[in-house]
């Protein structure tokens, strides 16, 4: 692996350094039997935040790393070329963390911001329902008003770290309003009434636990809302924005995790007395994996630079996940294409990158919404 990264700083190469370090370490060897046995690393979690690798986009203020997205979204690959699930992980606590730290209050911030970015705490986001996954504003899970606070009721689904999470940022509706009747709430994982489902068998990211989280008349303090009552769905879309980078990373490492091995293997197996990379068949489909990878990593870097500088970024997150995800699907799909009837078994893991590179595809948004996303943003700029 001979990856340029684009970093700003001594500080940001030295913050590379200690990520390849650490995965190299701590998480590369450990991925593919938890993968294969559905276990979930809590100790990885615990690891890199002691390291200050799970917050680093938020402010120092707020006890986070103050790095820019560049330099966050290239840590991300970085883990995500070792373990995806786990970079998965930290995608996700960045997600739920959002909501808080953009449209929290002073007094919230003080007192939750701490925990959940003290490295201790890990975040699961619970937007999604089975019959609302790429409509939120469809969600029926609500929480009814009461004299000291909200009562919770319903069910959430596909929720990462369900059931491991320490707290759940989660979306609820307050009203019958359509779009202005969702409302953000902070759920603590010990509330009386919550409780995770069985986990969720899943193709691939088998080690990322995904279940049902359901809400049986959960209280929830009053102060516990994020941002104001309504105010849920916007809330929940700009998180997603940035949560769609993340994602975008984590497949340009899934697709680089595959490339080198692809290489590898094209280098040291041989037909016609000669490596299989000499062949003009398999060099060309490698330089085509390379292009296409190279290329999606600077589609999610020249979104990111867009966040940084604080410009409207939303259409470019969604073409950086279309570009990245497809990519890490047709690049994965090409590299067990290379290893031949190697690469369709578990001796090596190339098959395991092309079953977690189908699911980059669908969460965050499907491909199709992200579609939608940029259509609807091209037509409004056209007025």
């Amino acid at each position: 692996m001979n990856v340029e990264r684009e970093l700003p700083s001594d500080e940001a190469h030295q913050l590379i350094e200690l990520t390849a370090e650490i995965a190299d370490k701590e998480l590369a060897p450990r991925a593919a039997e938890f993968e294969e046995h559905d276990r979930f690393p809590r100790d990885a979690f615990t690891t890199l935040g002691a390291a200050g690798l799970l917050t680093l986009p938020f402010a120092e203020e707020y006890g986070g790393g103050g790095q820019p997205y560049t330099v966050y979204l290239q840590v991300l690959e970085e883990v995500a070329i070792r373990w995806a699930a786990v970079a998965v992980g930290i995608s996700v606590h960045t997600l739920s963390c959002h909501p808080l730290v953009t449209f929290g209050t002073e007094s919230q911030q003080a007192e939750l911001l701490p925990g959940m970015l003290g490295g201790d705490q890990l975040g699961a986001y619970c937007l999604s329902e089975t019959h609302a996954g790429s409509d939120p504003a469809a969600m029926r899970a609500f929480a009814a008003a009461t004299d000291d606070g909200w009562l919770a009721r319903g069910a959430k689904a596909w929720i990462t770290h369900g059931g491991k999470a320490d707290f759940y940022t989660t979306f609820l509706r307050t009203s019958d309003d359509r779009r202005r009747g969702i409302s953000c709430f902070h759920v603590a994982a010990d509330a009386p009434g919550l409780a995770a489902g069985v986990p969720e068998r899943k193709m691939g990211l088998r080690s990322s636990t995904t279940a049902t989280m359901n809400f049986d008349d959960v209280p929830i303090p009053a102060d516990r809302v994020i941002g104001r009552p309504g105010q849920g769905l916007p809330i929940a879309l700009s998180a997603l924005d940035a949560g769609r980078l993340g994602i975008a990373a984590i497949a340009v490492g899934l697709a680089q995790a595959a490339l080198d091995h692809a290489v590898d293997y094209a280098r040291e197996r041989e037909t016609f007395d000669r490596p299989i990379i000499d062949h003009q068949g398999i060099g060309f489909l490698l330089a085509d994996m390379s292009a296409a990878t190279e290329a999606a990593r600077a589609t999610y870097l020249a979104a990111a630079r867009r966040k940084d500088a604080g410009l409207p970024y939303s259409r470019q997150a969604s073409i950086a996940k279309l570009v990245a995800t497809d990519t890490a699907m047709r690049v994965t799909t090409d590299a067990v294409q290379v290893l031949g009837g190697a690469g369709y078994v578990r001796d090596h893991p190339v098959e395991r990158y092309m079953r977690e590179a189908k699911l980059t595809q669908i969460f965050e948004g499907t491909n199709q919404i992200q579609r939608l996303v940029i259509s609807r943003d091209l037509a409004r700029s056209a007025t």
